[in-house]
């Protein structure tokens, strides 16, 4: 027999909204979004130094990591007696990403007033982003590393990260290859797993070298002969 609609299964399934509107919560509280921005330099931080780079005590410090553990916007790792928070994942930080973005676009002025070194060069998670990886994935894109629409490396650039020593996991559990929209160029820059291998690869080289509790990079001499040789760039 068909059974008759009743009133109650017309009713939408708001079960997205909510989890959304949860998500939205999390991040509505600044010193939860200065703990999440802490955290996008791909590193795990303990809650002693969240607390610190937040400026909040100890005890509230706990209420906002569970807060933003509940939402699956961090994870906590634990080694020994020690217990490690870090982002959830490269989705995490892309989604801060383009808040940011978001956050620092103004009809008034296109000139943006975040600091000059760190539109220069920082870290977005687990690659590089600012003007310098920019330029890097736009020389990419010209000499055909990446495929037209940069979601794929070409057999040339898979060819060209084997020769440079970049390391790309075979079996990725994320996008092997993907554009990533740069908040402070408002272009994109290299993410995705290959993203990461070049990171990797620029910290084990010394060709940038991370300020250690900031997202900035800075690019050693030795990085500026390697960079301006692989890529064309003008580091000058």
């Amino acid at each position: 027999m068909k059974r008759l609609k009743t009133e109650r299964d017309s009713e939408p399934d708001d079960s997205l909204e909510k989890s959304m509107a949860q998500v939205a919560s999390a991040l509505s509280d600044p010193s939860r979004v200065s703990i999440l921005c802490a955290l996008m330099d791909g590193r795990a931080w303990t809650a002693t130094e969240l607390s610190a780079v937040a400026d909040i005590a100890a005890s509230t410090t706990s209420g906002h990591l569970s807060r933003l553990l509940s939402n699956g916007l961090i994870i906590c790792l634990t080694q020994g007696r020690h217990r490690y928070y870090s982002l959830a994942g490269y989705h995490i930080a892309g989604l801060l990403e383009n808040l940011m973005g978001i956050s620092m676009h103004t009809f008034k002025s296109p000139v943006s007033r975040s600091p000059a070194y760190l539109r220069y060069a920082r870290t977005c998670y687990d690659h590089l982003a600012g003007e310098l990886a920019v330029n890097i994935y736009e020389f990419m894109l010209q000499d055909k590393w990446l495929e037209a629409d940069g979601t794929a490396l070409t057999p040339d650039g898979k060819s060209h990260f084997q020769n440079l020593g970049a390391v790309l996991n075979s079996r990725p559990r994320r996008k092997s290859c993907c554009p990533c929209l740069d908040w402070s160029e408002r272009r994109f820059h290299l993410g995705g797993d290959a993203g990461s291998a070049l990171m990797t690869l620029f910290l084990q080289k010394e060709w940038v070298a991370r300020t250690p509790g900031y997202r900035e990079v800075n690019v050693t001499d030795r990085g500026r002969t390697a960079l301006r040789r692989l890529f064309s760039l003008d580091l000058t």
